[in-house]
């Protein structure tokens, strides 16, 4: 597995994180299904799993870090709002964004599927719009998860986060 970083600034009307880089981890689970990433982040506490695709709008969370696992298919997804930058996800790969990150779909196979999760205690919001005053304390605010999805109590967010 190899880790890839980015800190995001604030693009257009999504605020992104500028304190947290958005972390990409690369083949994070070989040959990978959906119930293997749900079986490491339920294992590494994440809690709120599901399966689905990405929405095809720019969006964030102010209420919540994400976890997204690539279990079948691929995509492109452009990360950091409208001025972000797009990744190209294979099955197998996985991204950590902290909360304010943008994201969106902009196409994916047919057998596309993520599994998504948050960090114990935190709850996603969707949202479409500028951030308010209160919803950026709350992203500012919000603590960095005790464990990382896939590596646990040691590596991943656990270097890059604290």
């Amino acid at each position: 597995m190899s880790i890839e970083q980015i800190v995001f600034h604030p693009s257009d009307w999504v605020p992104n994180n500028p304190a947290l880089p958005v972390l990409i981890y690369r083949r994070a689970i070989f040959d990978a299904t959906s119930s293997d990433f749900e079986e490491a982040f339920s294992e590494n506490g994440w809690t709120g799993i599901w399966q689905n695709g990405v929405f095809d709008y720019q969006h964030y969370h102010s209420g919540a870090h994400e976890v997204l696992g690539v279990g079948s298919g691929s995509a492109k997804l452009l990360i950091g709002g409208p001025d972000g930058k797009i990744f190209d996800l294979v099955a197998g790969d996985a991204l950590i964004l902290p909360a304010g990150t943008g994201h969106k779909n902009l196409g994916s196979s047919p057998d596309f599927q993520i599994v998504g999760a948050y960090p114990e205690g935190q709850h996603a919001d969707i949202q479409t719009h500028a951030a308010s005053d209160a919803m950026l304390k709350t992203i500012s605010s919000l603590p960095v998860p005790s464990t990382d999805p896939i590596c646990g109590s040691a590596g991943g967010l656990n270097e890059y986060w604290r």
